[in-house]
């Protein structure tokens, strides 16, 4: 029986079921990123394809601003003071539900005046593709290191330098958006060893659709950002190879798990409320081993977003850039699938994590785990009356697809916020 529930263990890593593209669609000239090009003439009507953008999508990069810059100096405290009516509405949506519902909810329209709501915020889950957050901040610090007084340069690296991906981009399912600027022809398929795109595009691929073999990369650059700092830029393939061929496993794995978890501690998030342990390609175990597991909280992810807003993340530069990143510019997956937000615009990653044990009978599937089944949403949203807010939502309901449930929070959630 042993065996029979070994080889009936399945573990699958997922993060979206339906394509989701980031970055504001006039960034192609500021980037690189030529999707956004195909998206741009996609809004102009000069490409056909069908795609509808939502009303929500279409802000200009130079459009996005960041909402506590002037509560910078402000403590997380002071955005931690639970405020009993709102607290007392929130609760009434989890009416009969389990405790592997958690939330964290803070609206700042207005900032002088702003509103928490919790449950089980502090409770501890697997994150999935939201921990590809913590490697995205990876990146921007080692860049602030290897530039510290100039962000122009920092955004030149990450324009035009070009990497391979190599083992560390293999395996992932998801595919990726390749598209040729001059023919106008547009591929999507999974990332191959010999795949090479600029540092902006392998970051835009872990966060667009949420490619694993990206995440991989872009973490594996911030570690060799960290080894050889201002010699990165010029580093050759030779230098690359010959560095994990005689670098110990240990030390690489040492340096890896540091490189994207110390930025989380400066920021006082703790190890309990947010950590990577792994990388999210099988590839990647060729050089590294995972240390230390990997886990995500209400809390610790409400705290990163808070910081986000304020431009403490790295530096005011870097963490508007990290919000472009994260803004939705075409179809919407699970919590920000909701009619409710279709004029908004969202700033959002979700990520997934299911089990099954095949061997009990029970009903499992994908997003269905009967062991654990993980299901993640961050998002920041941004109404046109200025009605804005913070939301991390976790959950844990076994043997249902909880996109369903995250959809409809959101709408409950919104029509709350804006009713105050």
């Amino acid at each position: 029986m042993k065996k029979a529930v070994v080889f009936g263990l399945i573990f699958m890593l997922s993060t979206a079921f339906i394509s989701v593209n980031y970055y504001p669609i006039d960034g192609y000239a500021r980037t690189g990123i030529k999707r956004l090009k195909r998206l741009e003439l996609v809004k102009s009507g000069e490409i056909k394809d069908g795609t509808k953008l939502p009303a929500g999508a279409l802000k200009s990069y130079s459009e996005i601003t960041l909402n506590l810059v002037p509560k910078k100096n402000d403590s997380l405290k002071c955005f931690f003071n639970t405020d009993e009516a709102f607290q007392k509405e929130i609760n009434a949506l989890f009416k009969g539900l389990d405790r592997s519902y958690s939330l964290a909810v803070l609206d700042i329209s207005d900032i002088n005046h702003t509103r928490y709501a919790h449950r089980n915020e502090t409770a501890g889950y697997q994150p999935g593709s939201v921990g590809k957050l913590a490697v995205m901040v990876a990146m921007f610090d080692q860049l602030s290191k290897i530039y510290p007084n100039d962000f122009e340069k920092r955004l030149e690296l990450l324009r035009n330098k070009s990497v391979k991906a190599g083992l560390w981009g293999l395996t992932d399912s998801h595919t990726v958006p390749i598209y040729n600027v001059e023919t106008q022809k547009l591929v999507k398929r999974q990332v191959i060893a010999s795949d090479v795109f600029t540092l902006f595009e392998w970051l835009d691929h872990m966060l667009s659709v949420s490619n694993n073999g990206a995440a991989s990369i872009v973490w594996r650059e911030a570690l060799l950002m960290a080894a050889f700092g201002e010699k990165y830029p010029e580093l050759t393939n030779e230098e690359i190879d010959q560095y994990f061929k005689n670098t110990p496993k240990k030390e690489l794995t040492d340096l890896a798990t540091d490189v994207v978890n110390l930025p989380l501690r400066n920021l006082g998030i703790s190890e309990d409320e947010w950590r990577l342990g792994s990388f999210f390609t099988r590839g990647a175990n060729n050089f590294v081993v995972a240390k230390g597991g990997s886990i995500g909280s209400p809390l610790g992810l409400m705290k990163f977003l808070i910081q986000l807003e304020q431009g403490n993340v790295v530096d005011t530069e870097s963490s508007l850039e990290m919000k472009r990143l994260m803004y939705m510019t075409d179809r919407r997956i699970r919590y920000a699938q909701s009619p409710a937000l279709k004029d908004t615009a969202v700033y959002f990653k979700s990520g997934s994590l299911y089990k099954c044990d095949r061997s009990t009978g029970e009903p499992c599937g994908k997003y269905m785990g009967n062991v654990q089944n993980f299901m993640n949403s961050v998002a920041i949203i941004e109404h046109p009356d200025n009605c804005d807010y913070i939301v991390v939502l976790m959950t844990n309901v076994l043997r249902k697809n909880s996109a369903t449930d995250h959809m409809m929070l959101a709408a409950s959630i919104d029509k709350i916020i804006k009713q105050q």
